[in-house]
């Protein structure tokens, strides 16, 4: 459909019609007769008995096929005007074929990997009929306390930007105008913006940061997904600053449409006009309705606000109903760009009638388990105790032991019978002579239950006593030459709503581990979690400790390769595992102080330190292990002082000096030593990641240009300043291996 047939379209449409473009419900609303809807859905929602069902724009989280073609065939047969409906859903790693969470994705850095991922999840949405997807999310966290740290890139905004990219490509194809092909999908970016930042780290809180900080760190990862052609925005739960993000007009028409030239469709997060009242920035529904619409809010994700008050709203005011049609316009534009006025079924009638083959396919596992391994952690790995030889008998001990929900809060369609768990990975590699499984532990204390809600009845019941699965967890593991301990946190003590002010390992699995610890035995931890643990304690009672993250549908298999050496680990940290609560937030690009802690100092009391704990993490932004190593050494710089549109290539030699081949992700910090606003103590800038079989050496190139050096200054002006840099080149944020310094000298000051 051309741009005036669009409009023509819209034209059309009474102001009731227009209004329900604008309406997101769930499937429940077109199920049974009239009276069923107006006494059921209806009224639990909110809404008036006289709101049309069959205006309403789009659906919410129904994924089954044969439903969604039921509900599109009815819908159009008694739509006035057969404007097919939306189909969205919540799907965030992986539709069936099941990823490791973004976290751990994001410590893959490898973004071909991840944009693989992102189009394998498109395709299986494709084939059962799903339109639009809330993904990807690029919010920057800092804050290892705050829940959906599991679905974030993690803490550094370069990462976050590649991300995005990466995902959007993924989702919707390289095709930035016109019609989304087939096997793609629209991507939703979110949370926008800086939903990652809450006070305390505490679900749904406050966020409260300067404008300097929003824009140098937080807004990029959204403009990259916006470059990357994403069609939707979703708002965030947040205030921002004491304007809630869904009703600021600033936020989402001045800073998302004009300056980031976002020109597609912006939805409400869940309920989020509604809470505009609650959070005590609207004063009725009518107020809330208003604010929403004149802050660019397109669709009303489940909420009655806009379908019973919107009427009110642009009734006799021309700024106001234009504003509607504008918002109707970019939601009949998202149909078009999908190809649904030609096909309101995006071909799903011919994919049911025969076998949807890309689901859980051979090549969406094998795509799963590549990314798995390469996004698992090696944290520590004292006297090389890994990898395993299989001969070697091990005890498998903990409640992740033969645990298959391994896939995190957000996998709505991911389903643990098509869980490879760790038990069933290892048993690929040894004979099971030479392991023995036992839980050893519960998952969480008895008392921790309550405070999960809803998903307590998720848990399954213990009915063994702790001590009776401690014994048994002693016996095994005396029995063993070493102990592979599965630990972390359940599932749903990640994701969103799962907050936690001590982000440690459960009790239980910590007495688990003490009293394995006095044995005197040999112990890898594998840790599961959906953030980073605080594991200082844990760190000096084991040996290796592999941060696994929920590793998706092929995660067990993917550990086991690492356990046992088929695959060399390679991922490296998206984010900073602080040593103590009292660090957080806490991230590796810091600004300095005019008091730094300095080592020759030693314990000095006026200087920006702790004095009952180290400043520095537990393990950096950037760390991972290998087993191997690799030598870096600086071969040439082609120049010391660089102008205006020129840059400062570098060229350095990595060689891998151990046993195994691997990949090493080499990464480029920059330091602005003066500026005219305070600068980080260091920035990652760029970074490659090589594949070197053992013995061999590569000469790796990066090239440093004016962008990279580029930041808001005072009055918000994104630029350069001349000035001194620091180049520094290592294996983490804190393993610096190479550095040296370069003079920036624009050309007319150089004059």
């Amino acid at each position: 459909m051309d741009n005036n047939t669009l409009l023509k379209k819209l034209d059309s449409l009474s102001i009731e019609e227009k209004i329900g473009q604008l309406i997101q419900l769930t499937g429940d609303f077109f199920e049974g007769d009239i009276d069923t809807v107006v006494t059921g859905p209806l009224k639990k929602l909110g809404l008036n008995a006289g709101y049309n069902i069959y205006n309403t724009g789009s659906i919410l989280n129904i994924t089954n096929p044969e439903k969604i073609i039921q509900l599109q065939t009815d819908y159009l047969e008694k739509s006035i005007h057969k404007i097919p409906l939306l189909f969205m859903a919540d799907i965030i790693y992986g539709y069936r074929t099941i990823f490791p969470i973004p976290m751990a994705q994001a410590c893959s850095w490898n973004y071909e990997g991840i944009e693989h991922a992102g189009s394998i999840a498109a395709q299986e949405c494709y084939d059962e009929g799903v339109h639009v997807t809330f993904s990807p999310m690029v919010d920057i966290v800092r804050d290892p306390r705050w829940g959906r740290v599991m679905e974030s890139p993690g803490e550094d905004t370069l990462l976050a930007k590649k991300y995005a990219e990466s995902m959007v490509q993924g989702i919707q194809g390289r095709n930035l105008e016109g019609i989304i092909p087939a096997n793609k999908i629209a991507a939703c970016i979110k949370h926008f913006a800086a939903y990652g930042a809450p006070v305390a780290g505490r679900e749904y809180n406050a966020v409260d940061m300067s404008e300097h900080t929003l824009r140098e760190y937080y807004l990029p990862g959204y403009q990259a997904a916006i470059e990357a052609g994403a069609k939707l925005v979703m708002t965030a739960f947040n205030t921002l600053n004491g304007v809630p993000a869904t009703g600021n007009e600033w936020l989402n028409r001045d800073v998302l449409r004009r300056e980031m030239n976002f020109n597609g469709v912006l939805i409400s997060d869940y309920a989020a006009i509604e809470e505009l009242i609650m959070h005590g920035y609207a004063e009725d529904e009518v107020s809330a309705a208003r604010l929403a619409l004149l802050a660019g809010v397109d669709v009303d994700m489940k909420t009655a606000i806009y379908a019973n008050q919107l009427e009110k709203v642009v009734s006799d005011n021309e700024h106001m109903l234009e504003l509607l049609n504008e918002a109707v316009y970019r939601v009949l534009k998202l149909k078009n760009d999908l190809g649904l006025f030609e096909d309101p079924f995006r071909g799903l009638q011919e994919t049911v009638q025969r076998s949807r083959n890309s689901i859980l396919s051979d090549e969406h596992k094998k795509a799963a388990l590549s990314l798995a391994e390469e996004s698992v952690v090696l944290l520590k790995n004292d006297d090389e105790l890994l990898p395993l030889f299989k001969h070697t008998k091990v005890a498998l001990i903990g409640p992740y032991a033969d645990e298959n929900s391994t896939l995190g809060m957000w996998a709505i369609k991911g389903d643990e019978a098509d869980t490879v768990n760790l038990k069933m990975g290892l048993l690929k590699h040894v004979d099971p002579d030479n392991l023995s499984v036992c839980k050893g532990a519960h998952m969480l204390p008895d008392n921790a239950r309550e405070a999960l809600g809803k998903y307590a009845d998720k848990l399954t019941a213990e009915t063994v006593d702790e001590e009776a699965l401690l014994r048994e967890a002693i016996r095994n593991a005396n029995e063993a030459d070493v102990i592979v301990l599965a630990l972390g946190e359940s599932i749903y003590q990640s994701g969103e709503g799962g907050s936690r002010t001590n982000p440690t390992l459960p009790k239980p699995q910590m007495k688990l581990l003490h009293e394995l610890s006095l044995l005197g035995k040999k112990m890898v931890l594998i840790v599961y979690s959906g953030r980073p643990l605080i594991l200082t304690e844990v760190a000096g009672k084991v040996d290796a400790i592999v941060q696994a993250w929920y590793p998706g549908t092929m995660g067990g298999e993917a550990l086991a390769n690492i356990l046992y050496g088929e695959v060399n680990p390679s991922g490296k940290l998206a984010m900073t595992f602080p040593r103590s609560v009292g660090q957080i937030p806490i991230s590796y690009n810091e600004l300095n102080t005019g008091r730094p802690n300095l080592k020759e100092n030693g314990s000095y009391r006026f200087a920006s330190r702790y004095i009952d704990e180290v400043n520095e993490p537990l393990y950096p932004f950037g760390y991972g292990k290998s087993y191997t190593s690799f030598e870096y050494s600086l071969l040439t710089i082609s120049q010391k002082e660089m102008k205006k549109n020129e840059s400062v290539d570098i060229c350095i030699s990595v060689t891998n000096t151990g046993i195994y081949d691997g990949k090493e992700t080499i990464q480029l910090y920059i330091r602005d030593k003066f500026a005219s606003v305070a600068r980080p103590v260091k920035e990652l800038k760029d970074f490659k990641k090589v594949f070197l079989q053992s013995g061999e050496t590569q000469n790796i190139e990066f090239s440093i240009h004016e962008e990279m050096l580029k930041f808001y200054d005072r009055e918000m002006q994104y630029k350069s300043e001349p000035g001194e840099f620091d180049i520094y080149i290592g294996s983490s944020s804190q393993e610096i291996l190479l550095s040296f310094s370069f003079v920036f000298l624009p050309e007319d000051e150089h004059e």
